[in-house]
C-alpha cells in the first residue's frame, strides 16, 4: 500500500468532492451511510493514513497562502478566488488563511503583492503570471526560502514554480477557428483580440487560431491582433478603429474576458447584425448577448474549477507532500445558446451537492433561468 495516499487519491477514486471525503471520515454531518460506507472502504483499500497534514491540524499557527490576483473588469477573477476559498473550505481546515493580494492591472503592483507575501512570511502563493521576466527573482526568491509558487490561468515557464493550473489554451483557440470557419463556410476576414501576446496564455490561443485556420480554412484571412491589456475602455476604442480599418471584417475572438467592450463597439459602428463573434468566459453581462445571438459562442474557461485546482495542488505540496507530475490542465467547454440554461443551471449549484447534480444529469429539459449567479 502506497503511505502517501491523499484525500484527493480516495476522492479520485470514489468521484466524489475531497470535501465530502473529509467529512466521511471524520464522521461530520451531511454525508450518507451509503457514502460514509464507501469512503471508509475504499480509504482501508488504498491503505489511506492522515499525514503531514496533521501538524497543521494540531500547530498553533495558520497554514498561510497569498492568492495574488487580478481584480479583472468581470466576474472571472471573483470565480477564481471563489474557488481556493471554496478547497480550503471542503478541506475543513480551520487554520487555514488566505491572504487576497488583488492588484489592478497587468503588472500594475504584481511584484509588490509577491514581495508582500514573502514578508508575511506564507506558506505557499497562488499567481497569476503576466510578466515572467520580472517575477522570476522574485520565484526565485520563493524558491530559495522554500515557499512553493502555483500559477493560475497562465505559466510563468523557465522559473522555480511548483505548478500550473489552466484551462488548455491551445484546444480553446484551435476550437474558436474551428466553429468560425465552419459557420463563415471558410470565407471571410477575422480578427482576434488579446491582452498581451507576452503572456503565454494569449499567445497560445492566438496562435492555435491562427494555425488551425491556416490548415482546414485557408482562405480566411486573419489580420493583425488587437491588444487591449485588459482595460475595457481600450478595448472599445481599439475595437472601433478595427472595424473602421476592416469594414468587411466577418468574425472576431475574443481570447479575454474584455469581450462586452467588443459587443459594444460593434452594436455602435452597426456592423452587428453581420458579424460572427465568440468570446471567452461567462457571465452575467454576457449571458443576454448569447440568448440573442450577438455572439455565437463562448468558451468558458472554467475559473472556479481552476482555483479549487490551484489551491488543491498548493496543498497536496504543503500538507501532504505531493509533488504534482506536470502542468494541470482543464478542457475548456464550449457554450452557445442551446445548451446555455442547463450549463447556467449546472453551473449553479455547490460543489458537493450530489444530489441536486444527480437531477441535473437526469433532467430532459432544465427550466430557463433568469440570471447568472
Amino acid at each position: 500500500m502506497d503511505k502517501n495516499v491523499t484525500l484527493f487519491d480516495l476522492a479520485d477514486a470514489l468521484g466524489i468532492s475531497t470535501g465530502t471525503v473529509h467529512r466521511a471520515l471524520h464522521d461530520h454531518p451531511g454525508v450518507s451511510a451509503a457514502t460514509k460506507a464507501r469512503v471508509l472502504q475504499m480509504a482501508q483499500t488504498l491503505g489511506y493514513r492522515p499525514n503531514l497534514a496533521a501538524r497543521f491540524l494540531s500547530s498553533k499557527r495558520n497554514l498561510s497562502i497569498s492568492v495574488n490576483t487580478l481584480k479583472g473588469t468581470t466576474s472571472f477573477w471573483e470565480e477564481v478566488r471563489a474557488g481556493i476559498a471554496e478547497e480550503a473550505k471542503s478541506l475543513l481546515l480551520e487554520k487555514v488563511e488566505l491572504q487576497y493580494r488583488t492588484y489592478p492591472g497587468l503588472g500594475d503592483g504584481e511584484e509588490e503583492a509577491f514581495e508582500a507575501g514573502l514578508k508575511a512570511q506564507v506558506d505557499g502563493i497562488i499567481i497569476f503570471p503576466t510578466d515572467t521576466g520580472r517575477l522570476r527573482p522574485w520565484i526565485q526568491q520563493a524558491s530559495d526560502l522554500r515557499i512553493p509558487v502555483v500559477c493560475v490561468a497562465t505559466d510563468a515557464s523557465g522559473t522555480k514554480r511548483l505548478a500550473v493550473v489552466s484551462i488548455d489554451a491551445l484546444a480553446s483557440g484551435a476550437l474558436a477557428a474551428d466553429l468560425m470557419g465552419r459557420i463563415l463556410r471558410g470565407q471571410g476576414k477575422l480578427a482576434v483580440t488579446l491582452s498581451c501576446r507576452a503572456i503565454s496564455e494569449h499567445a497560445d490561443k492566438y496562435n492555435a487560431f491562427t494555425d488551425t485556420m491556416r490548415s482546414y480554412y485557408p482562405q480566411l484571412q486573419v489580420v493583425d491582433p488587437v491588444e487591449d491589456h485588459d482595460v475595457e475602455s481600450v478595448a472599445y476604442e481599439k475595437s472601433r478603429r478595427l472595424f473602421e480599418q476592416h469594414p468587411d471584417l466577418t468574425g472576431i475572438y475574443v481570447t479575454t474576458e474584455a469581450s462586452i467592450p467588443v459587443v459594444k463597439a460593434a452594436r455602435d459602428a452597426g456592423i452587428l447584425p453581420r458579424l460572427t463573434i465568440i468570446t471567452t468566459d461567462l457571465f452575467p453581462a454576457l449571458v443576454p448577448e448569447i440568448r440573442s445571438g450577438a455572439v455565437v459562442a463562448t468558451i468558458y474557461q472554467r475559473p472556479r474549477n481552476q482555483g479549487r485546482m490551484a489551491f488543491r495542488t498548493l496543498h497536496g505540496f504543503v500538507a501532504e507532500g505531493v509533488s504534482p507530475e506536470g502542468p494541470i490542465t482543464l478542457a475548456p467547454h464550449l457554450v452557445m445558446r442551446g445548451n446555455l440554461d442547463f450549463f447556467l443551471q449546472r453551473q449553479s449549484l455547490e460543489p458537493d451537492d450530489e444530489e441536486k447534480l444527480q437531477e441535473v444529469r437526469s433532467a430532459p429539459s432544465p427550466a430557463p433561468l433568469q440570471r447568472f449567479g
